[in-house]
């Protein structure tokens, strides 16, 4: 089977499942594992990556008022490539190419391959469209035992959080400046790994904050993975907050627990690295507690 993948996290989904071989197209965005690096970008992105933060978030949301694509898709080298089948996404359009923009596409080829839509909220949702791409490349076993570790590594945290006592008041911001709340499955990730999460709904997207909020919900741990960024532009970003009013008050600053973690590697990404995304939150939070395992080396600035 000829695989294109038009979003990361189906790119990951798809090499775990041992069939990054079948690969031969991804998007622009797409840099893991290795091995993908060199195959032919089917995406290009019309924001400027090198853009100030609050710069992108205004082209963004102007694209989207004006419904204009944030992202390209090359229908030249997409029919030329020959998929037998496309993984694209429904959940987000400002993540990757909107599902309406692949269906449409691939109307118009001569043969038109299979296209399937990840569209997961929660943890759940994640192993789910593990398994719909396992059946849908005629790996399912492989997705099904994939996806039987992910669990067991799930509740090998939750029992370790089952004994805690005290469980921090935590703040998760997928986007600095300006600021906004982590939505979609992190709330259930803090939960699991221990933690109170204070402005951030389970399933539902991920919404601009006041900062008042911040600071009115005073956490005792402030963690930033910003969507795209790893930790060293993250850590940028973290710079313009320190200037704000009530920073120097709140908990998590007095008591040096504030942490910048990798999102573009793990929390943005509904892969099975989101799992990895858990253990190492859990670490952050309760480090007694949960052992940081030995592939998730990095990801924390401070």
């Amino acid at each position: 089977m000829r695989i294109a993948s038009l979003l990361p996290s189906a790119t990951e989904i798809i090499c775990r499942l041992g069939l990054g071989d079948q690969l031969v197209g991804v998007s622009h965005e797409c840099d893991y594992p290795p091995s993908v690096r060199t195959l032919p970008r089917l995406t290009s992105s019309a924001i400027p990556k090198d853009a100030p933060s609050r710069e992108i978030d205004r082209l963004v949301r102007e694209h989207l008022q004006t419904h204009a694509a944030l992202y390209l898709l090359d229908l030249e080298l997409l029919e030329k490539l020959r998929p037998d089948l496309i993984v694209s996404q429904a959940l987000c359009d400002v993540c990757a190419v909107s599902s309406d923009d692949v269906e449409a596409a691939v109307h118009a080829f001569a043969n038109a391959p299979s296209v399937i839509n990840l569209e997961p909220s929660r943890l759940e949702d994640v192993f789910r469209t593990i398994e719909h791409v396992g059946e849908a490349a005629g790996a399912s076993r492989i997705a099904e035992n994939l996806v039987r570790q992910l669990r067991e590594r799930v509740e090998a945290v939750k029992a370790r959080t089952a004994q805690l006592r005290e469980l921090p008041k935590v703040v998760f911001l997928e986007w600095i400046d300006p600021p906004f709340s982590a939505g979609h499955w992190t709330p259930e990730l803090i939960r699991l790994a221990g933690g109170l999460g204070c402005l951030g709904t389970p399933g539902a997207p991920s919404r601009t904050l006041d900062w008042a909020e911040v600071v009115a919900a005073q956490p005792d741990i402030l963690v930033a993975a910003c969507c795209g960024y790893d930790v060293a532009r993250a850590t940028q970003d973290l710079e313009t907050l320190q200037g704000k009013p009530g920073w120097n008050g709140l908990p998590c600053v007095k008591s040096r627990r504030v942490f910048v973690l990798d999102g573009n590697a793990y929390f943005n990404r509904p892969g099975p690295r989101l799992v990895d995304s858990l253990e190492l939150l859990a670490n952050k939070l309760h480090p007694n507690a949960h052992p940081l395992p030995p592939p998730v080396g990095v990801g924390l600035a401070r």
